[in-house]
């Protein structure tokens, strides 16, 4: 069992990668921006001693040196790096998102390797955001997106609308890590994480309905009645469940195969029509709130699956062992979950 520090503790999916660990029998010193962060994540676990779970508060991610006392921890072993910053309410691109994404994750691994000599697995968040080559659309049958793949999004496209400047914060900072390794060459190894939309249950003393991870604000709409006259594009028409996806991360500090690889983290194909679909089949107390079965949008484009880019998840299932949680389970447990919390 390792000693682990996790950053941004109270997120989406640090909150469930935090179960994973302590499942596994990890030691957890977590990173939280605040006090009041820390005691609701320790008022979740409270049979769990501080020996096994502590915090460390880091204010602001993007400032140099945030890190240097976070990983000063006796007996480190393993990173796992999820804090980013992740919203579309951008005033300046660089300043907003991209500096603080780059400066977040090479600042972690410099205070890493000057002040944390134990620590040998590093696993960071990124997104499929690295991979995706966004002017390419979703109707590209003849490719199959894999770790393979880098988005060639420049600095000039990236300040183009906020979209494009998350996609472009996402790849610079997973580039600015493999770089690190590569011209640093430190005592550790590095894994790196790339889901797409991440559905799943909230941790619901963390989130409130008006502070949900972005994939998850989209079911929120549908069962609030925000959308009843037309479902929207589903854009990104790959997704994973948050539970895999902490799995995944646990396993990669793990699985001493996983050193060194990218991982392509997907359970496959989804629609906003399918998604609205499975709520109306197990929520029959929204059906007022839904869209109409005759509503028009949220589907495939034309062709279906099959008029889709092909996704190659090979790599996570034959590494890390994940098996995917299907799309059904993970919204049925997602609803229930928003429910919880006033949906």
């Amino acid at each position: 069992m390792a000693k682990v520090l996790l950053t941004g503790g109270s997120g989406f999916i640090a909150a469930h990668i935090l179960d994973v660990l302590l499942d596994h029998g990890h030691s957890v010193v977590t990173t939280v921006r605040s006090e009041e962060k820390a005691n609701k994540i320790r008022e979740a676990y409270p049979d769990t001693p501080e020996s096994k779970l502590d915090f460390v508060i880091v204010e602001d991610i993007a400032k140099e040196g945030a890190f240097d006392e976070a990983v000063k921890v006796e007996g480190l072993e393993a990173v796992l790096h999820t804090a980013s910053p992740f919203h579309f309410n951008v005033t300046d691109t660089q300043k907003d998102l991209i500096d603080p994404a780059v400066i977040g994750t090479t600042g972690i691994l410099k205070a890493i390797k000057k002040n944390a000599p134990s620590v040998k697995r590093v696993v960071i968040t990124s997104s499929f955001a690295s991979i995706l080559t966004a002017s390419k659309g979703p109707s590209w049958p003849e490719h199959t997106y894999s770790e393979l793949d880098w988005n060639p999004v420049t600095m000039e496209e990236a300040v183009q609308n906020p979209a494009n400047g998350y996609r472009t914060s996402k790849t610079f900072a997973e580039k600015a890590a493999w770089e690190f390794v590569k011209n640093e060459k430190p005592n550790f190894t590095i894994s790196t994480m790339c889901p797409p939309l991440v559905f799943g249950p909230i941790v619901h003393y963390l989130n409130s309905l008006d502070a949900l991870n972005t994939s998850n604000q989209r079911v929120r709409n549908f069962i609030t009645g925000q959308v009843r006259e037309e479902i929207p594009d589903t854009g990104t028409f790959i997704w994973v469940d948050v539970r895999d996806l902490a799995l995944a991360h646990v396993k990669a500090i793990e699985v001493p195969e996983a050193a060194d690889k990218r991982f392509f983290i997907t359970a496959g194909y989804f629609s906003n029509k399918e998604v609205v679909e499975i709520i109306r089949k197990n929520f029959p107390e929204y059906e007022k709130k839904l869209p109409g079965k005759d509503v028009k949008g949220g589907g495939y484009p034309e062709g279906g699956q099959a008029g889709l880019y092909k996704y190659d998840n090979s790599r996570v299932k034959n590494v890390l062992r994940i098996e995917f949680t299907p799309l059904e389970k993970s919204i049925v447990d997602l609803v229930k979950s928003l429910n919880a919390v006033g949906a």
